[in-house]
């Protein structure tokens, strides 16, 4: 049954990474899988190339928790492919009760986040820093530019360290430095060399950056998840139900605005949203499987121990 289990969380971290301004990152950190995630990821190094070359395939796939690494990715893809038109059409139409929905997902999770952090002074001065990262990353415009070939392989590498950080998108970090429609139009189009450049940057910040948050979880474990839970805290600023472009609204204004403010739809996807999340954060319990535990001494799981 946690084969199920890493399927669904999975399927929710998909659906999060389709919808600009959510990171399935924030899923995996929330639903208690993101430090294995990390230690799977990062367990694709040297010794994953050395175990290859030797055809150790047994081997290989316990280094890099392959079974897991597997069962999440096929979730992350099928949710992609099944609910990008659904999450494209409400984003441009209904996107009121699309917003409602993810602030109840964030807001029912907080206060489990909350309780994972052994909180003091310090870590609380580090997740108010955090908060005030993804506010200002939040607050960020837009802007328009004309890419060099380069420049798509730095948005891979930037924008998918971005999706594996909770609380930042990297579909977002895409979309206010202007590659956001550049590589839509490459995938759009089929332009494989560009998409090669893309894919190839996408690789090199993953690996990399996986490493880096590997090392903080190891040394600076409390530390690190207090910064993460700011920075999921503070990227609710752009998860406001009633907006528009960089404007923020109150129901009764955003009606005035825009002739509608979905206000009773917003609170049904609200409510189930709640149910969603308790039910994603219990799945281990009805699904029988054994929950997912951090190390107690700091190491990441899911990292090799041979």
């Amino acid at each position: 049954m946690k084969y199920l289990q890493w399927l669904i969380k999975g399927l929710a971290m998909g659906a999060a990474d389709v919808v600009p301004g959510v990171s399935g990152g924030t899923l995996a950190f929330i639903l208690g899988i993101y430090e294995r995630l990390l230690g799977a990821i990062s367990a694709i190094n040297v010794q994953a190339f050395q175990l290859l070359l030797k055809g150790r395939f047994q081997q290989l796939w316990r280094h890099i928790d392959g079974t897991f690494v597997l069962c999440l990715f096929a979730g992350i893809f099928l949710s992609i492919f099944s609910l990008a038109s659904l999450i494209s059409w409400l984003l441009e139409h209904r996107p009121v009760p699309l917003w409602a929905f993810f602030n109840g997902l964030i807001l029912t999770a907080l206060p489990f986040l909350l309780r994972s952090v052994k909180w003091s002074v310090s870590r609380a001065v580090l997740a108010v820093l955090g908060s005030v990262l993804a506010v200002f990353v939040g607050m960020l415009s837009p802007v328009d530019l004309q890419p060099s070939s380069w420049m798509f392989f730095v948005a891979g590498a930037v924008a998918i360290c971005a999706m594996i950080l909770p609380g930042i998108s990297g579909s977002f970090i895409l979309l206010i430095s202007g590659m956001y429609a550049p590589v839509i139009l490459a995938i759009r189009e089929l332009h494989f060399s560009v998409l090669a450049l893309f894919a190839s940057g996408c690789v090199l910040g993953l690996l990399s950056f996986s490493h880096v948050l590997k090392w903080l979880l190891q040394r600076y474990h409390d530390a690190t998840l207090a910064l993460l839970t700011g920075v999921v805290v503070g990227a609710m600023y752009r998860l406001w139900p009633w907006q528009a472009g960089e404007f923020m609204y109150s129901p009764s204004r955003y009606a005035i605005a825009f002739g509608h403010n979905d206000l009773l739809l917003a609170l049904l996807c609200f409510a189930s949203a709640v149910f969603v999340m308790l039910a994603l954060l219990n799945l281990e319990k009805w699904l029988g499987a054994e929950p997912e535990r951090p190390a107690t001494d700091g190491a990441v799981v899911g990292q090799s121990k041979e």
